[in-house]
């Protein structure tokens, strides 16, 4: 490792050069990164609602559609606005009464029970079909356009409609979130660090990874909107322990070694053997994101997975590059740490450890019990402002229309009309059924089936499908909708084994079912693989069951907490929330272990070894979740976008309690389990003299 610091050290000028023509690539690369930002697009391909959408967009050239509803408009004035958005780009077709009906033919010849679903009062509905799916660049294009075109009191609603209005939300926040970021970094690493200059070096080593990251994101062809706004805040906190430690490795080592390049080839020799050692346990948690069927987790957890591995890299290669060549200025600009040295926290632990294990086992059960109970919502429009225009028409759509979801419905195009009414009649008895349309339901004795237009015909029937649309007074993710597909499902399948009932409420019940699941999954992965790792870092079967333990009772408080405070999260937190706490704050643990460990094997008795392994990695500690708290804290206060938001701050009070959980409880572990860990770790000479001071260290 000694020759890759000469070697780092040697070329420092020309690894500069490089990292910052890197930037440039890595720059085009970020640009032409598609983000999605419809999260039920990254439901499984094989499930029916999702191939359901596949055909719509296959067979009618469709996988999107909203409502539009207009209020205080003459018939004609509704005419002409149908028919200037039909003329916008990627709208395939717009239903209203003119595409039955010429407007000289009274509305009242039209079926009583299709006249109500579509007009209420002065108010009057449209379907748009769009020729795109719901996240489309084209179809969020259209909406754009409608909006332009539409009068002030026209409401645009559905879930394209909400997939625009959080594209520009999170384009609008997304570079702010990395200025809230960097700026409480500062703010932390100034109160933490012996020099006014360094916390500007890390930032702009770490900064210069991070772009890196999202450029070669371009391989992956897009990104989720919630990997793209979360992965340049998160690398920031969970990458910045590295760059401390290789600063304090570097002071330490010129101390001993009066020349600087020698210094820093020992302190890169040093931080490589520590930091790699501390970076496998949270790369291990972001890589158990992938094994989600929901493959959101996929998306983030590559991502992340990634720009922990280029962060290390950019740790021991550019960060060293910069203090050398910023050396002067770094010590003319040194001062002393405002943070103080918690002395004497060592031996406080360990004279009242047993009430921290006290109020570990108390903590225990409510924390298990708010962890278990804190609610949960799917619904992605409860994730937004309720000022935002799709917001506005959804709840413009309930109030007017008692209409919050609307269902597609694929049929065998070869079902018989007779079974196609009878399946409509039964499925208009399920509870919360305003309304379905479609060819049989237009048809009728004052509208034959030879009047219908050919191109309304072809938006709902072709040789394959035919597609009734139907309204629902349920919201989305509710109960209520879940059984109303349960139901609808049931009465389509007794008549076509082949039908699909797709559309938002049908995906978002899947999701629901889906990441139930993924929950399970990824809490599995994420504590096995981990404990598989400490379990070879130390040689020990004890110590990782304790650690383990340790952060997941932190866990288990952090995610509790919302359950206490009446606060719903959403699902999105309930899966990734633990295994990022788990595999980012573990190395806490980890540092204080192996400081306990090396005292034990020198010989120094129980609680002496203890107390001085607490006292040892206090600040470090302290340093490190302070930094993971300024990256995500703030972001979670500023944020419009409660998805992001929400995870922002759970990941700032988990770093937090996580913090205090290592400081506190776990030296008060090492003092009731000493005997077990002694006899299950080392059992020969070998193990005896044996040194792991660095195999594990971490910030």
């Amino acid at each position: 490792m000694k020759k890759f610091g000469r070697w780092v050290v040697q070329l420092r000028i020309p690894i500069l050069i490089l990292s910052l023509a890197l930037l440039v690539p890595s720059f085009m690369g970020y640009v032409s990164t598609r983000v999605n930002y419809d999260i039920l697009s990254y439901l499984p391909k094989d499930i029916e609602t999702m191939v359901g959408q596949d055909i719509l967009v296959d067979e009618f050239g469709t996988g999107a559609f909203s409502m539009f509803v207009a209020e205080g408009m003459a018939p004609k004035e509704v005419a002409r606005l149908k028919a200037e958005i039909e003329q916008i780009e990627h709208v395939e077709k717009v239903i209203w009464y003119d595409s039955v009906m010429d407007l000289s033919v009274p509305m009242e010849v039209i079926p009583d029970e299709l006249y109500e679903a579509f007009n209420s009062g002065d108010a009057t509905m449209m379907a748009i079909i769009f020729n795109e799916t719901t996240s489309a660049d084209g179809t969020m294009e259209a909406i754009e356009n409608i909006r332009r075109v539409a009068d002030k009191n026209c409401f645009l609603s559905g879930m394209s409609a909400v997939v625009t209005d959080t594209k520009n939300l999170s384009e609008r926040e997304a570079p702010i979130y990395v200025c809230i970021a960097v700026l409480l970094s500062c703010l932390v690493l100034s109160l933490t660090m012996d020099s006014f200059l360094i916390p500007f070096i890390f930032l702009m080593s770490i900064g210069m990874a991070i772009v890196y990251n999202l450029g070669s994101n371009v391989f992956m062809g897009e990104i989720s909107y919630i990997t793209k706004a979360l992965s340049a805040v998160l690398q920031l906190g969970v990458t910045m322990d590295y760059s401390i430690f290789l600063w304090h490795s570097y002071q330490e080592k010129n101390q001993q070694i009066p020349d600087k390049k020698e210094a820093m080839a020992e302190a890169i020799g040093d931080t490589i053997t520590s930091v790699v050692s501390s970076s496998m346990t949270t790369v291990a948690g972001f890589i158990a994101l992938c094994f989600m069927s929901f493959t959101l987790g996929m998306d983030l957890g590559i991502v992340m997975a990634k720009g922990v591995v280029i962060g290390v890299i950019a740790c021991i290669t550019v960060l060293p590059s910069m203090i050398l060549v910023f050396d002067r200025a770094l010590r003319k600009t040194k001062h002393k740490a405002l943070l103080p040295d918690m002395k004497g926290i060592g031996g406080f632990v360990t004279k009242h450890y047993g009430i921290f294990i006290a109020l570990f086992v108390l903590l225990l059960v409510p924390a298990l019990f708010g962890y278990k109970n804190t609610k949960v919502y799917y619904n992605l429009d409860e994730t937004l402002p309720k000022d935002l225009p799709s917001i506005v028409a959804n709840d413009k759509l309930n109030e007017s229309f008692d209409m919050n979801a609307t269902h597609m419905l694929l049929l065998d195009a070869e079902l018989p009309d007779k079974d196609v009414k009878h399946m409509v009649e039964d499925m208009k008895k399920v509870e919360g059924v305003n309304w379905i349309l479609g060819l049989n339901a237009i048809k009728g004795p004052s509208v034959p089936g030879e009047l219908i237009p050919s191109d309304l015909t072809d938006s709902l029937e072709n040789e394959n499908w035919q597609l009734l649309l139907i309204g629902s007074q349920y919201k989305v993710a509710s109960e209520e909708v879940n059984r109303q597909c349960e139901s609808l499902s049931a009465i389509c399948k007794s008549y076509d084994k082949k039908g699909m009932l797709v559309g938002e409420a049908p995906c978002t019940k899947d999701l629901i079912e889906i990441t139930d699941k993924d929950f399970s999954t990824v809490s599995v992965v994420s504590i096995g693989v981990i404990f598989l790792i400490i379990m070879l870092v130390f040689r020990s079967v004890s110590l990782p069951v304790i650690l383990v333990s340790v952060i997941e009772m932190a866990i288990f408080v952090n995610m509790g907490i919302p359950y206490y405070t009446g606060t719903e999260i959403p699902f999105i937190a309930s899966v990734v929330i633990g295994t990022i706490q788990l595999g980012a704050t573990v190395d806490y643990a980890i540092l204080m272990t192996t400081r306990y460990r090396k005292e034990r094997i020198s010989g120094v008795e129980k609680k002496e070894a203890v107390a001085i392994a607490c006292q040892s990695s206090v600040k470090s500690i302290m340093v490190s979740a302070l930094s993971f708290f300024a990256a995500t804290f703030g972001v979670g206060l500023y944020s419009n976008i409660d998805m992001i938001s929400s995870l922002c701050t759970l990941m700032a009070r988990g770093a937090l309690i996580s913090m205090v959980a290592v400081i506190f409880t776990l030296p008060s572990m090492f003092m009731v389990f000493d005997r077990v860990i002694m006899r299950s770790a080392f059992k020969n000479k070998k193990d005896k003299n044996h040194s792991i001071g660095q195999e594990a260290v971490s910030l």
